[in-house]
C-alpha cells in the first residue's frame, strides 16, 4: 500500500488545509488579548478615579441641562467607580488568560461602553477616547478562538 507523501503529510495528524486554514490564534491575536486585557486594566482604574471626583468635586464635569439621561453628578460617580472596578477585575481575569475573563469582557466593556456614550455631554473629549478604547477591546476579545 503506498503512503501519502507531499510537503502537506503529517503521519501524526489530518492533512491541514493549504495556507494554514486551522482554527488556532496567531501571535498578533494573541497580543491583542494581552493588550486588551491591559486597557482594561487601564481603563477601569481611570474609571474608578473618574467616579471618585465626580462624587468628591461636582464642579469639575459640565452640567448639562435638559439631558434625557442627567443623573446627580454623585450617581455619576458611584456608577463609574462600580463599572471602573468590574472593567479592572474582569480585565486581571483577561490578562491571567482565563476562559472566563475574555466572555465576561466582552459583556462588561460593553456596558462600559454604554455608560460613556450616555456620560457624553459631562465631558465629551473624555467620553469619546473611552468609547473608541472599549469599542478595539471588544473587538480584539472577539478576535480569539479557543483551539479545538
Amino acid at each position: 500500500m503506498a503512503q501519502a507523501s507531499g510537503p502537506y503529510y503529517d503521519p501524526s495528524g489530518p492533512v491541514p488545509a493549504p495556507g494554514g486554514g486551522g482554527r488556532g490564534n496567531s501571535g498578533a491575536v494573541t497580543g491583542l488579548v494581552l493588550f486588551a486585557g491591559v486597557m482594561m486594566l487601564v481603563d477601569g482604574l481611570l474609571g474608578v478615579f473618574q467616579g471618585i471626583v465626580a462624587v468628591a468635586e461636582d464642579d469639575v464635569y459640565v452640567a448639562t441641562p435638559r439631558y434625557a439621561f442627567q443623573f446627580d453628578l454623585t450617581s455619576w460617580g458611584w456608577i463609574h467607580i462600580a463599572v471602573g472596578a468590574a472593567v479592572a477585575l474582569v480585565g486581571f481575569g483577561v490578562v491571567s488568560g482565563a476562559a472566563w475573563g475574555r466572555v465576561l469582557g466582552i459583556a462588561v466593556v460593553s456596558v462600559s461602553l454604554m455608560l460613556n456614550f450616555l456620560f457624553l455631554p459631562y465631558y465629551p473629549i473624555w467620553s469619546l477616547v473611552v468609547i473608541a478604547l472599549d469599542a478595539f477591546v471588544v473587538w480584539a476579545l472577539c478576535t480569539y478562538r479557543d483551539p479545538v
